[in-house]
């Protein structure tokens, strides 16, 4: 839960995309995430270039996006699908493949869900240099609630590669005073 509003639970997003204007595209899903009712922007954290993994398509953008929500977990990820597809992104898509967008639940309070649909923490996030950095920039004390290991620690176990560089700090117009509605 969040002290500042115990009644609306602080989730992390991940943000990542690797095909056309990487950074624009980013920048549109979350204008678009953060005009949803239920939905306020925290922190964000800086923008990184990451070696792709499981996809053959070129180098991707991430970044994590720190935010207070009144949604539920399956409204949640509701929208950030709704969101994907307004951003151009098909609904149906193959593992690997490139994406103008994708948008991940990390983390959802301190909550462990295991749905067919959903599964939060996110089931490879503590495997991912790219969601690892991000997310140690907002907070290096954070448990990840499946393991009880903090991610600052969980980071410092992985390999160095893929490679991971910061390309801006301050990047996304989108965090400046844009709210959602409560």
């Amino acid at each position: 839960m969040n002290p500042t509003n115990p009644t609306n639970p602080v989730a992390y997003l991940g943000l990542g995309g690797n095909v056309g204007d990487r950074q624009r595209a980013l920048e549109q899903a979350l204008s678009l995430l953060l005009c949803r009712p239920g939905i306020h922007l925290l922190r964000l954290s800086s923008l990184y270039e990451t070696e792709p993994v499981e996809a053959a398509a070129g180098w991707f953008f991430n970044s994590v996006a720190e935010i207070e929500t009144s949604l539920g977990p399956d409204e949640l990820l509701a929208t950030l699908g709704e969101v994907e597809e307004a951003c151009g992104r098909p609904r149906r898509r193959e593992r690997g493949e490139a994406r103008l967008v994708d948008l991940d639940l990390l983390l959802y309070g301190s909550r462990i869900i295991a749905e067919p649909h959903l599964q939060v923490p996110h089931p490879r996030m503590h495997l991912r240099r790219f969601v690892l950095i991000p997310l140690a920039e907002l907070d290096p004390g954070l448990v990840h609630p499946g393991l009880g290991t903090r991610v600052s620690d969980l980071l410092a176990h992985l390999p160095q590669l893929p490679e991971v560089r910061m390309v801006a700090r301050e990047w996304c117009v989108a965090r400046a005073g844009k709210r959602s509605v409560p």
